[in-house]
């Protein structure tokens, strides 16, 4: 197998970034291209009379940070040696979007980040990764948070 696509989700996280750097790492060791891929979901507030959405100035406001961010990270992984590096972005539920782009875009491969939660957290977040794990069309190497980002994680999620 001749891994010539990698995509590598990020939702700009720490442990996105350790994947994105090893993506880089990859994509510039086999001369292959990457794409950096963001989901987002709209915000919105349910209601009992209903649901209240942001305007579209906010929207907007949202679409051009989310736009100048990835540029950011294309910068840093063109630094780091990826060659050809794209960008992209879509909105849904971020493990079904990267499916759907894997699959639609012949990807070889798809480096992602998973943060590590385990007991309850895990059983009421679920986890992006492991269900990208369970139905991506291509291999997932799975970039775990640093020891250091780790224990950021936990010292965050224990207040």
């Amino acid at each position: 197998m001749r891994i010539q696509r990698i995509l590598c989700p990020i939702d700009f996280s720490a442990t996105s970034r350790e994947a994105m750097s090893a993506a880089a790492d990859l994509a510039k060791q086999l001369h292959a291209s990457l794409t950096l891929f963001h989901v987002y979901q709209t915000p919105g507030y349910t209601l009992p009379d209903g649901a209240v959405f942001p305007s579209p100035t906010v929207l907007n406001d949202l679409f051009e940070r989310i736009d100048r961010m990835l540029a950011a990270w294309k910068v840093d992984a063109e630094r780091l040696g990826a060659a050809r590096v794209d960008t992209a972005t879509d909105q849904g539920i971020p493990w079904h979007e990267i499916v759907l782009r894997a699959s639609e875009g012949d990807h070889d491969l798809i480096v992602i980040g998973t943060h590590g939660h385990t007991g309850l957290k895990h059983l009421f977040l679920g986890s992006v990764a492991e269900r990208v794990v369970r139905r991506a069309p291509c291999p997932v190497l799975t970039i775990r948070a640093s020891e250091h980002e780790a224990k950021k994680i936990a010292a965050a999620h224990a207040s």
